[in-house]
């Protein structure tokens, strides 16, 4: 019995070694491949090794390899070593787009690479060692390959290779791989790959080859039929919006008729920026004097995905949430949306947009007449030297400077007008515009001389290095700017009938670590407090994603709306919810959004963000994880988790297929 178990082991490990002396280039491609994979998802989500995503990359890995056997020796690396060049491809993509968007890179997106000649320096300030670490996988993988090929192993596979066989097997295991891994997933598994806007799930339970390839599939399916889908589409949108409750006048409904408007949008500016001040230094004080003077919404949430700007500028002139694949801007710019702007020029408005940078950033020369402008004002309309310039463009105290006269200009020209204007100098990366700013950031703080006993007073300035402290200077530049265009409006009598909403587009794009150096800073060391610190304060994933908020103004000189313009308001308020709100001020009622009047939901609002987290006033859920954070003690059970998880995933759908199936086409300003 014993000499039977011996002889088969031998055999076994004969075998083994056997396929390992001669399949030496395909393992090497197969473990080179499998370890990237598994080093995007230990530097971007955490963890090294997870069984699940490991297998579904090995079967993939393992069927594409497999097909290599079709190709006669000499030529397998170059088929193992394209495939290797692909698979890191995707893996840098993924890892610097992660650092930006705590997402990952679509195809879609790939759409909009032309707008990374105009952030080139945020993208380098990102890049760390790690994301170009996968650069040597194929390196070594072409260092084995001259290995061999200086050996006999070609000319002796050559001869004794047995394709179809190797071809076949290979093949087998990969798919038992993606078997498993399929088998084993739920329902839920199975409806987020379907729907694909929820990217951080799919790669922890698919893995990134998995979420790559079914992304294209994805952006293939509407580019290769408009059709493919439509019918389904459209019977859900029907439904949807059959079934949604009528939209019913409150106090604020009309009090706009006859009024201009504009919306001032505040790159990069975030909330909590108003709180802070340093040695006696409000870091907004222009931002905080406009929320005591208007209508100040505290707990305002921009649902940006990976078109951030862009995407505000979208969502709030529509109510719909952002394309799951790629960016409307550039992608579905020239589908039919019912915006502001449309609306507003119906009743007779001159619309206008006002930026300075260039029009083609975001494809908005296109995407901007399709949303209904008119006129727009980019950086050819303004006056500046290489050396106004911060960042993108014009510096905000030069272009708010000379939108004043052109404003002036269509005020004296139309009855009236709406219009958009974009500021720019606050863009990262923030150590550019910090450097025009004098906020002092010294943190002083005392100490013990150990040799006398004394209180010596101590200071330090670690703060304005860091990637929060910039961004904190800079938002102090952008604020100062600001505090000159209002001047620059009370100055002016063309604004007596105007009212202007001031909202931050997006958050900073710094991580929780970044952000958290504000609050843990230890000024003696540069570095942060620890948990079990005595100075430590907590700062987890949920702090940091309420965190994201940003102001929301409303604000006028007119003294009859300065009555109805003031205090805070504390409903939890998503962008899609801006476009309904303003247009019920007009006395408009535009059903086709997701969003809704939020002075009609109150505290029933709902804001779901493209990664498929909710917001509302009692929670904030992580549909990621399934877990959430209590924010109002009080009571209410799973169901009401369950039911907000599926309102959620319903608005991304419907809004979605709104995108990409056109289906406001037949669909007139009056909601015809």
């Amino acid at each position: 019995m014993k000499n039977k178990i011996y002889d088969c082991l031998s055999i076994i490990r004969k075998n083994i070694v056997e396929y390992i002396i001669t399949n030496r280039l395909f393992i090497s491609y197969v473990i080179l491949s499998v370890l990237g994979t598994m080093l995007v998802r230990k530097w971007t989500l955490g963890s090294f090794f997870s069984l699940k995503p490991f297998i579904t990359d090995l079967g993939i890995i393992l069927v594409i390899g497999g097909l290599g056997y079709f190709v006669k020796p000499k030529n397998q690396f170059k088929y193992y070593f394209i495939w290797l060049i692909i698979f890191t491809l995707i893996n840098i993509v993924s890892s610097i787009y992660y650092t930006f968007y705590t997402s990952f890179a679509s195809f879609g997106e790939f759409a909009t690479i032309g707008q990374a000649e105009t952030v080139t320096g945020s993208i380098f300030e990102k890049i760390k060692i790690t994301d170009i670490i996968y650069i040597l996988f194929p390196i070594l993988f072409y260092v084995i390959h001259k290995k061999l090929l200086s050996s006999t192993y070609y000319y002796f596979i050559d001869k004794i290779e047995k394709g179809k066989k190797m071809v076949v097997s290979t093949l087998l295991v990969g798919v038992l791989c993606l078997g498993y891994s399929f088998g084993v997933a739920t329902s839920t598994d199975y409806s987020r790959l379907a729907k694909q806007w929820n990217r951080v799930f799919i790669v922890e339970r698919f893995g990134i080859l998995m979420y790559q390839f079914n992304d294209l599939v994805q952006f293939l399916t509407p580019q290769i039929s408009s059709l493919f889908g439509y019918e389904e589409a459209l019977e859900s949108f029907n439904e949807y919006f059959q079934n949604k409750p009528i939209h019913e006048d409150n106090k604020y409904t009309g009090i706009l008729k006859g009024k201009n408007i504009i919306f001032v949008h505040m790159e990069s500016m975030q909330s909590f920026l108003m709180d802070l001040e340093f040695n006696g230094q409000e870091v907004t004080p222009n931002l905080n004097k406009l929320a005591s003077e208007g209508m100040y919404f505290e707990n305002f949430y921009p649902q940006v995905s990976t078109g951030t700007s862009s995407d505000t500028e979208f969502t709030l002139l529509t109510g719909l949430m952002p394309a799951a694949s790629g960016t409307v801007f550039v992608s579905y710019y020239d589908r039919e949306y019912l915006t502001i702007p449309k609306y507003l020029r119906n009743l007779g408005y001159y619309t206008f947009s006002m930026h300075g940078n260039y029009a083609s950033m975001w494809n908005r020369n296109n995407a901007h007449p399709s949303l209904g402008y008119e006129g727009m004002y980019f950086r050819e309309s303004f006056t500046f030297t290489d050396e106004d310039v911060i960042n993108l463009g014009i510096n905000d105290q030069l272009f708010y400077k000379q939108a004043i006269p052109i404003i002036e200009n269509i005020n004296n020209t139309y009855e009236n007008y709406m219009g958009t204007i974009i500021s720019l100098s606050n863009h990262s990366p923030f150590s550019i515009a910090s450097e025009y700013s004098t906020l002092d950031l010294t943190t002083h703080w005392k100490t013990i001389n150990e040799l006398t006993g004394e209180v010596v007073e101590k200071s330090t300035d670690y703060l304005s290095n860091s990637a929060v402290g910039e961004y904190i200077k800079s938002a102090n530049y952008a604020d100062i700017a600001l505090g000159d265009f209002l001047n620059y409006i009370n100055s002016s009598s063309a604004f007596d009938n105007t009212v202007f909403v001031f909202y931050g587009d997006h958050d900073a794009k710094l991580s929780r670590s970044e952000i958290n150096y504000l609050y843990n800073l230890n000024p003696e060391t540069g570095k942060v407090y620890e948990e079990g610190e005595e100075n430590y304060t907590e700062y987890d994933y949920y702090d940091h994603e309420l965190n994201k908020s940003t102001p929301l103004i409303i604000w006028s000189k007119d003294k009859e709306l300065k009555k109805v313009f003031n205090g805070t308001i504390s409903y939890y308020m998503g962008m899609y919810n801006v476009a309904p709100t303003i247009l019920n001020m007009y006395g408009i009622d535009n059903k086709y959004t997701v969003g809704e009047d939020i002075f009609s939901v109150k505290d029933n609002n709902l804001i779901v963000f493209p990664n498929g987290n909710v917001l509302t006033d009692k929670v904030y859920y992580n549909n990621s994880t399934g877990e959430y954070k209590v924010l109002k003690e009080e009571s209410f059970d799973e169901d009401y988790i369950t039911n907000i998880s599926l309102i959620g995933e319903k608005r991304l759908e419907i809004s979605n297929s709104i995108i990409v199936y056109d289906l406001l086409k037949e669909v007139n300003i009056n909601g015809e």
